[in-house]
């Protein structure tokens, strides 16, 4: 249903950060995309599209040494819970391995219970919390590893 791929245009900047500001209280800026991408080999986007090609959904990443930091994975609000996010988290983290990593990472805001399902489903387990991580409103993020991946 859905086609992941790797993120290769700027061009497709724009979709990204109209996901991103739809879907983050305080969203990356187009110059911190635009560092993300001088990050060869650390740096990984991945993109989420429908059959004829709209975005509709990303992840960000950082691949370091054996692990993965998942930055940033937002679907668009109208295709939610259409199984694009899992789409995206499956993809990443297969791809991920096969670069070497052999855990993953992520922080999320302890009220977002759909992420937190998501990442439950995909067995990753809260390992610590960040005292007032999320501003906007101020918020804990709870730390989530997975510990082994595909």
């Amino acid at each position: 249903m859905w086609t992941i791929e790797p993120l290769t245009a700027q061009a497709d900047l724009d979709a990204v950060l109209a996901i991103e500001h739809a879907s983050f209280t305080s969203p990356w800026t187009r110059e911190m995309y635009l560092a993300e991408f001088e990050n060869q080999g650390i740096s990984h986007f991945y993109l989420a599209k429908t059959p004829l090609g709209e975005i509709i959904g990303f992840c960000s990443f950082w691949r370091v040494l054996d692990e993965l930091h998942i930055n940033n994975l937002a679907v668009a609000p109208q295709h939610r819970r259409g199984r694009a996010a899992t789409a995206l988290l499956a993809r990443v983290l297969a791809d991920g391995a096969k670069m070497g990593a052999k855990r993953a990472t992520l922080e999320v805001r302890n009220s977002n219970q759909p992420a937190l399902r998501l990442y439950e489903r995909f067995v990753f387990t809260v390992a610590g919390i960040r005292k007032g991580y999320y501003t906007n409103p101020v918020e804990d993020a709870l730390i989530l590893w997975k510990e082994s991946l595909p």
